[in-house]
Formats: C-alpha cells, sequence, structure tokens
C-alpha cells in the first residue's frame, strides 16, 4: 500500500484521537476516552507502517504540521474558537512547509 496514502490514515486518526481528548472533558466520559485510546493506537500503527518506506524526519513534520493545521480549522469551525488573521497566517505556513518537506521526499 501506498506509505503516503498511510501516512494521510495516521493524521486523520491522530485527528480523531485529539478531537476526543477534547470532547472527554478532562478524560471523565467514557465513549470519548476509548476513542482516544483506539485512534492513538492506530495512528502510531500506521506511522509505523509509513516509516518501512519514508524518511523519518519527513514523516513527523508531515504527520504534525498537518494534524495541527486541521485540528485548529476543527477547533475554529466546530468548537468556536478564536479566529484571527495571525492565526490564519500560521497556519498557512505550517501548510507551506508541509508541502515544501513533501516535495524533498521520496
Amino acid at each position: 500500500m501506498n506509505p503516503w496514502l498511510i501516512l494521510s490514515f495516521a493524521i486523520l486518526f491522530e485527528v480523531s484521537g485529539t478531537l476526543c481528548l477534547k470532547l472527554s472533558h478532562g478524560m471523565t466520559r467514557p465513549l470519548p476516552i476509548i476513542g482516544v485510546v483506539i485512534f492513538y493506537l492506530g495512528t502510531f500503527f500506521l506511522m509505523s507502517l509509513s516509516l518501512k518506506n519514508l524518511e523519518v524526519g519527513t514523516v513527523y513534520a508531515i504527520w504534525s504540521g498537518v494534524g495541527t493545521a486541521l485540528v485548529a480549522t476543527i477547533g475554529i469551525l466546530y468548537f468556536g474558537e478564536s479566529f484571527h488573521w495571525l492565526k490564519v497566517l500560521g497556519l498557512c505556513f505550517i501548510v507551506g512547509g508541509v508541502i515544501l518537506l513533501r516535495q524533498t521526499s521520496t
């Protein structure tokens, strides 16, 4: 299977796990806690599979950068978190950095 596709699923699992953390309200709600465990186990398993064929620095940077950008965007759109043009600029820098990393990796 394509390691980039596997990494994409790892990112989606990581974002899902982080959203479950938010929904757990300080780890006091059982269902989101189960989601946290399942999604984070899944993300690390999938990330380890992508590392068989991709560079560790590139994988980690893309995984964390795209995950950060997605979680911040979901926070703004779904959870009503603060929106400021500097936050958007920062997210654009993250996405731009991810694109540059992708261009230099095999």
